[in-house]
């Protein structure tokens, strides 16, 4: 708990909050992008806006990775759910999010489905060792961070030779989803943006060094930052710095967990069991190439999409949702009509207001409605 007062130091909040007031330009604005929706979630817990000055715009990206998943591939978990003899493991924001229809997992579990919410993948590992006689099929979702779980327990089910075990896989990769909105800067729906404040946890895996050719291809610097505030603050005046300095690049504020090359040993497992997707959509994205990850043939057997007949499905999203547009960082939360009305935590029409990363829930949980 000592270590965690250290990065919420008032006194100095106010200093950094103060230096960045010091160095912004007045007549230049400042759009940063936070792509990872942990830190949404903290710049709105600790009240992180009220401390800028007005021409820095805090803008929240697709990093969530419950929420850039799209409708067809949710529909297609539930249809896998719904198969006689299986039962279907996923994290529990995943049961809630609605598909085609304002359907879910979590309805189908209501209509007969086995559905089990589980903590990680080694609970469905676990299960399906219980259960020989059940199909179990873990629905995979996450950007780098949750990746190498899933690498394990592929490589766990093939050494156990445990054939009644496949994972759904949906991982996307967070660098190409960057480099998709700085390639649609110039679009008429699209969002100008001067740096971002690069994710945490994925870059743990991946490493600073991951993000490199973006920050150098389109210009733009990107730092990492941790969630503490003091490690915001000091992440957004690196940024404004930078920007003053019509400096790009990458720099690293999360030093103490963050490093160049990533942890190596994780990427290896990836590589191991996993390969690039030639194309993948994402919600508010659409589909990019190389920006996800497929099982291998050589781990094919506990492939669900080679084992189960999965249709297309062409998904249709809630009409008045504009979730897709917010995911982009087009649009703030308040924008949408269904917002904090018909649309909350408890009824939530959109993905990103039933994920603990969704830029609606954080601004619902932290008063951020009007």
């Amino acid at each position: 708990m000592k270590y965690i007062k250290a990065f919420r130091d008032a006194n100095l909040a106010k200093m950094i909050a103060d230096k960045i007031a010091a160095e912004v330009n007045d007549n230049q604005p400042y759009r940063l992008m936070e792509f990872c929706g942990g830190h949404t979630h903290a710049i709105h817990r600790y009240g992180i806006p009220d401390l800028l000055p007005k021409n820095i715009d805090l803008i929240h990206g697709p990093g969530c990775p419950v929420c850039v998943l799209p409708i067809a591939r949710i529909d297609q978990a539930i249809a896998l759910a719904e198969l006689p003899n299986v039962i279907l493991c996923s994290y529990g924001d995943m049961l809630r999010v609605p598909g085609t229809q304002q359907k879910s997992l979590l309805k189908a579990k209501a209509k007969g489905a086995d559905v089990r919410m589980v903590y990680s993948i080694n609970d469905a590992l676990a299960i399906a060792q219980k259960n020989l006689s059940k199909e179990i099929i873990f629905f995979a979702i996450g950007f780098e961070t949750t990746t190498p779980p899933t690498a394990v327990a592929l490589l766990k089910a093939k050494e156990l030779c445990l054939n009644n075990f496949s994972v759904f896989c949906n991982h996307v990769l967070t660098p190409v989803a960057m480099e998709c909105l700085l390639q649609d800067e110039n679009a008429e729906a699209s969002v100008q943006l001067d740096g971002f404040i690069g994710p945490a946890h994925v870059s743990i895996i991946i490493g600073s060094d991951a993000y490199k050719k973006v920050a150098e291809r389109y210009q733009k610097p990107v730092v990492i930052s941790g969630f503490e505030p003091l490690d915001l603050l000091q992440s957004i005046l690196m940024l404004v710095q930078l920007i003053n300095e019509k400096s790009y690049g990458v720099e690293n504020q999360y030093t103490r967990a963050v490093k160049p090359q990533g942890n190596i040993k994780s990427q290896a497992l990836m590589a191991e069991t996993l390969e690039l997707r030639s194309t993948f959509e994402w919600r508010g994205l659409g589909f990019m190439p190389n920006s996800a990850l497929q099982i291998k043939s050589a781990y094919r057997d506990f492939d669900a999409e080679y084992r189960f007949p999965l249709q297309m499905s062409q998904g249709q999203e809630h009409k008045a949702c504009e979730c897709g547009a917010i995911l982009r960082g087009v649009k703030k939360p308040q924008a949408c009509k269904l917002f904090a009305k018909a649309c909350t935590p408890e009824n939530p029409l959109g993905a990103c207001m039933v994920s603990s990363e969704g830029a609606c829930a954080a601004y619902y949980a932290y008063g951020r409605i009007k």
